[in-house]
């Protein structure tokens, strides 16, 4: 590529704020280029459950409003923030959605209760996700679309969506029968079957990054994979572009009206994680793509003196690792988000103790895990400790439920190193180094809770989220069950995360700030690599995609104003 190569727009990063920029960005009329360093195009997104986090989206006749959402996140939100920015979330965010209905993208709002449902203002219906979408109508790209984890497939292979992923790993009614109807729909596809192993029905995030990208390529944008950014360049004191590398080789490309950086956030980089958060964490305990957010976009920000903000927080998620299939040395990352709290289980710390009502929201048990870690020393990790009931019915991270991963074919090198097992609660306890009185103590109490229905500690399934991921067969509390069938078993939890919430810091047009709170002139910032409007907050099921795809939204429209007002001057 030449140095005098420009667009009108870079985007950095082809997550869901990187396709919304590019996608609003064609439409208007824009010519835009996407940098993406990995080799596939997806981001993140393309790995998460592909929900957006939208109040008063008004897909349905509802009776949700700008007043609910604001009073649901007023009271939700304990750290300082940007009040302005939060509201232009809300009311953008709407908007948002009704250009992307607009062009046909196939959205569902979804039954899903909003993760701290005692609050005034809370619903259960404001997480859209997409239908399924069949990745050949993405042509020669399909294949290079980031491909879902295999800890989302089942058997490693099959892809699932969400309903599907409850009713097979909790046995629900029906589970035999969806578990058939997946092997046949992708045995069946011969036509795929020449062309890869890899099932072209996708699922959650890719479902909804595929109809996005469909509509992108049809603009004829291009995507740039292995394509790092290493510098922004400032000229003037205004951004005009971006230095880049791809296998070593440097460039630069030119900006007309703006650069979008809609990279991840620093997960993967320890050193920052180091810097910035209070109880770091490693970085192998991410369960977002290995490797690939570290944090480039908020480094280059940096250096030509942006502000940053609520770079002490992370989207955590709890996490357990095991070998690979077919490959032991190799560990991989599974998400045990709901099977803590499930019944016939609990969490202790290193010991013995309680420390959350386990059937929390995964980010508020992640912040339980920092806030117990600062207290006493003895969490990150704690331990998943559960029966022989809880281990025929429900999955433990990769563990599957018996039927499909009975005992016996767990390999033995994987015992009492990714999971434990005892015939006692006192062999368990031995094995796992907590305090057997400790451990005794809290399972009996449990016990206790189990038969009340009532959990006087914490109120696990005390309210409507607690219950949605309980099991309705177990009463009188589905998210309480006596841990009394033997043998006993532990698998450690790692305080993992999706991403981390803090980033560059701006302002409610998605205009980068410096340091002294004005904007960097044609530089913008969406998704992880900026601050979350929310703070250290995680409102509902996406509630990182719905603000990365607003303020990338909102960024374009920023820049499309601007281009059409210097261009009426000119």
């Amino acid at each position: 590529m030449r140095e005098t190569e420009i667009h009108d727009v870079i985007v950095v990063g082809s997550g869901a704020a990187g396709a919304m920029a590019a996608l609003r960005a064609a439409e208007l009329g824009l010519s835009v280029l996407v940098v993406e360093k990995a080799h596939k195009y997806g981001g993140t997104s393309a790995t998460s459950g592909g929900v957006m986090w939208i109040p008063n989206h008004q897909l349905t006749p509802n009776d949700d409003s700008r007043e609910h959402a604001l009073e649901y996140l007023g009271q939700l939100i304990d750290v300082p923030v940007q009040r302005d920015r939060l509201e232009a979330y809300v009311d953008q965010a709407p908007q948002m959605i009704r250009f992307l209905k607009s062009l046909g993208v196939p959205l569902v709002p979804s039954a899903w209760t909003d993760y701290f449902p005692h609050l005034p203002g809370a619903r259960a219906d404001r997480s859209i996700v997409c239908d399924t979408f069949d990745g050949r109508e993405l042509g020669a790209k399909f294949t290079l679309m980031r491909e879902q984890y295999t800890r989302f497939k089942l058997l490693n292979r099959y892809s699932m969506d969400l309903p599907e992923f409850f009713s097979i790993s909790t046995r629900g009614k029906g589970w035999i029968q969806a578990f058939l109807k997946i092997l046949w729909r992708y045995w069946s596809d011969l036509g795929t079957r020449a062309l890869t192993k890899r099932d072209r029905r996708f699922t959650n995030g890719t479902a909804l990054m595929g109809p996005l990208y469909k509509r992108i390529f049809a603009h004829g944008v291009e995507v740039r994979l292995e394509t790092r950014l290493d510098e922004l360049v400032l000229e003037q004191g205004e951004v005009v572009g971006v230095t880049v590398s791809n296998f070593g080789r440097r460039y630069t490309i030119r900006a007309r009206h703006g650069v979008v950086l809609c990279a991840g956030g620093f997960e993967w980089n320890q050193e920052l994680r180091d810097r910035f958060l209070p109880v770091p964490g490693l970085t192998r305990h991410s369960s977002s793509p290995e490797d690939a957010n570290r944090g480039e976009t908020l480094i280059a920000g940096m250096k030509i003196g942006a502000a940053t903000e609520h770079t002490d927080d992370a989207w955590w998620i709890p996490t357990m690792h095991m070998p690979m299939p077919r490959a032991s040395n190799f560990e991989e990352i599974h998400q045990a988000a709901f099977d803590v709290g499930r019944p016939h289980s609990v969490c202790v710390n290193r010991n013995g103790d309680r420390f959350v009502d386990e059937a929390c929201g995964y980010d508020e048990f992640g912040e339980a895990m920092v806030a117990d870690q600062l207290k006493t020393g003895a969490n990150t990790p704690c331990w998943l400790v559960f029966d022989a009931t809880f281990r025929k019915n429900y999955t433990a991270g990769g563990f599957m439920p018996t039927l499909i991963m009975p005992d016996l074919v767990i390999p033995p090198d994987w015992w009492d190193h990714y999971i434990f097992r005892a015939p006692t609660i006192e062999g368990l306890a031995a094995k796992i180094h907590v305090p057997v009185d400790a451990l005794r103590r809290t399972i009996g109490n449990m016990n206790v809770y189990a038969q009340t229905g009532v959990d006087p500690q914490f109120g696990r399934g005390g309210n409507d989220y607690d219950r949605m991921f309980g099991d309705p067969a177990v009463s009188p509390n589905p998210c309480l069950g006596a841990i009394d069938t033997p043998p006993y078993y532990a698998v450690p939890i790692n305080l993992g995360d999706l991403g981390t919430k803090g980033g560059l810091k701006a302002d409610a047009r998605a205009r980068v700030i410096d340091s002294s709170g004005q904007p960097i002139p044609k530089l913008y910032v969406a998704g992880n690599n900026s601050g979350s409007p929310f703070g250290n907050r995680y409102p509902g099921a996406g509630g990182t995609i719905g603000p990365a795809m607003t303020f990338a939204f909102v960024a374009i429209n920023d820049i499309a104003e601007r281009s059409r007002a210097r261009a009426a001057s000119a």
